[in-house]
């Protein structure tokens, strides 16, 4: 009878990425995946370390697994494995922890002693790329094309978990992407740490490597995911200008909405940039989605920095952000400063930037109503509707009929409901 094995995945997109395809190397291997806990004789949880939160629902998963099925191997990997392997030993809920250098190497440690291990390495020592593509859970794939990051902002701990910048060479992401073309997704997502720094190693540029994909045969749409906004040139706008397989949606962290911050939280941008690329993609791409990343209450944050940067914020032509809620990371430079922010003001800013956008999001949509645009449907099916993205994001839902499921058909965008979504017809 061949072993189960189960996966729970925490975190990023990347994260989802990689435990797809160590999920395939299992099934290579000859295991049988199930969603049980109980069916499992492993259980593999891929970690997140990017807030206190994402580090507690980690613990609780682990905990929850070993409830389930005390007899199971857990394995645990991903960043808070690397950050924080000791923390989790001392649990003693897991049977392998592995590192970020480690972690495709599974199979070489579950050989190894049944006793309780810890594999890591320093992050310095986090040289290698492993390829990593999301597999037969949605209509859109996941492409991993970078990892890694040398920025060293000061509230982060990514490059002490995944190591520095680093990604393989175009031809090597071309010939994934022919596999990802094979299967019939429609959608590649190209995905990383800081994917904009893709290449650099090599000689290569992420605007090369755009380049190439838009030219193989049959390609699906391309969609990118967070490109930092100094490394965002207008090489790369006109190129989704042009390019009909590349989807009109760009997600720019911002973070911190005043110059002070932005220095003081060691980024590499000023706010007169950002607004700069804002408005030549709005030019240039003018139905664009634009999603930028902000954060409420990094120290030294004043009542003052928050309602200029909400106001700079509301200023832009931005279609929706994502809000976090500044999380101390020990190990960072951010954690060690004064003026930390309370919780109670923390919390009430990030009501007041929620508010902010969900009002960005509601006025993107409203814009596009009555036009009709290009509808990728995906597997997810409610109460006998069907819902997709058009090719600027938009999440639209209409009636199912059989067959629709990876398709991607021209809707008109007739109404907004309640919970923002947009209804369409198809056309």
């Amino acid at each position: 009878m061949a072993k189960s094995v189960s996966f729970r995945t925490l975190g990023c997109k990347l994260n989802f990425a990689e435990t797809s395809s160590l999920a395939t190397v299992f099934e290579q291997k000859g295991y049988e995946r199930t969603n049980n806990f109980v069916e499992s004789d492993i259980i593999v949880i891929n970690t997140c370390s990017v807030t206190s939160l994402a580090e507690k629902k980690g613990r609780n998963l682990l905990s929850k697994a070993r409830r389930a099925n005390p007899n199971a191997k857990i394995v645990v990997l991903g960043c808070y494995a690397q950050l924080r392997p000791e923390e989790l030993h001392n649990l003693e809920t897991a049977d392998l922890i592995l590192g970020n250098e480690e972690k495709f190497k599974v199979f070489d440690y579950l050989e190894q002693d049944a006793q309780p291990s810890v594999y890591t390495h320093p992050f310095k020592e986090i040289t290698t790329f492993d390829s990593a593509w999301s597999s037969g859970d949605r209509t859109r794939t996941f492409l991993k094309v970078q990892d890694g990051c040398n920025y060293f902002c000061a509230y982060c701990t990514i490059p002490m978990a995944r190591g520095l910048s680093r990604s393989p060479e175009i031809q090597t992401i071309v010939e994934t992407a022919k596999e990802i073309i094979a299967t019939g997704t429609k959608e590649i997502i190209l995905t990383g740490v800081n994917v904009g720094d893709f290449g650099r190693q090599h000689g290569e540029s992420f605007y090369e490597l755009l380049k190439a994909l838009v030219e193989l045969e049959n390609i699906p749409r391309l969609r990118l995911s967070s490109i930092e906004p100094n490394l965002m040139n207008y090489d790369i706008i006109q190129l989704v200008a042009n390019q009909e397989a590349l989807m009109p949606h760009f997600h720019i962290p911002l973070q911190c909405g005043t110059d002070e911050l932005l220095e003081k939280m060691n980024r590499r941008y000023t706010t007169e940039l950002f607004a700069e690329r804002v408005s030549e993609i709005k030019r240039t791409v003018p139905d664009a989605c634009i999603a930028a990343d902000v954060i409420v209450g990094v120290p030294g944050e004043t009542d003052e920095h928050h309602q200029r940067a909400m106001k700079f914020i509301e200023s832009l032509d931005l279609s929706y952000l994502h809000v976090f809620t500044y999380s101390s990371r020990p190990g960072t430079k951010a954690s060690e400063m004064n003026h930390q922010v309370k919780s109670q003001v923390k919390q009430q800013r990030s009501r007041e930037m929620h508010q902010l956008a969900d009002k960005m999001s509601r006025n993107f949509h409203q814009r596009h109503l009555q036009q009709t645009r290009k509808v990728l449907f995906e597997r997810e099916i409610q109460n006998n509707f069907i819902f997709g993205f058009t090719d600027n994001y938009i999440r639209v839902k209409t009636p199912y009929r059989e067959g629709m499921e990876n398709t991607i058909l021209n809707v008109y965008l007739s109404e907004l409901d309640e919970e923002g979504t947009v209804k369409g017809t198809i056309v």
